[in-house]
């Protein structure tokens, strides 16, 4: 088994989208989101676990509408982004590369980035 990790990044506020939770908006024909594309692909290339970074109370939704559905094809965990605990001068996409860095850590060490 590859034991290869998609980490995707999607805590966003989604200000600009106009309503609604922009990470979870059907774009494709039968109502796939873009992370169904993401994951796919993901799966095709040896990828076995998927990491979801969100909010927690997008946690809900997340299990839902995607998190139930691909976790019986893939292994799937969450881990919370919380917007109040970012430091207003951090807040935005260089937070999200942090947490992803550190959460690369958390799950692979050090020699797993390499």
């Amino acid at each position: 088994m590859s034991q290869a990790t998609l980490v995707i990044m999607a805590a966003g506020m989604g200000s600009r989208f106009g309503g609604g939770i922009k990470q979870l908006a059907p774009v494709g024909p039968n109502g796939e989101i873009i992370m169904d594309y993401s994951i796919y692909d993901a799966m095709e290339a040896g990828f076995d676990k998927v990491v979801f970074v969100i909010r927690k109370d997008l946690e809900k939704d997340f299990r839902e509408i995607i998190g139930n559905r691909i976790e019986k094809k893939v292994e799937v965990a969450y881990a919370f982004q919380e917007v109040d605990d970012i430091p207003e001068a951090f807040k935005g996409t260089p937070i999200v590369l942090v947490t992803a860095g550190l959460m690369a850590i958390a799950f692979f060490g050090f020699s797993g980035l390499i």
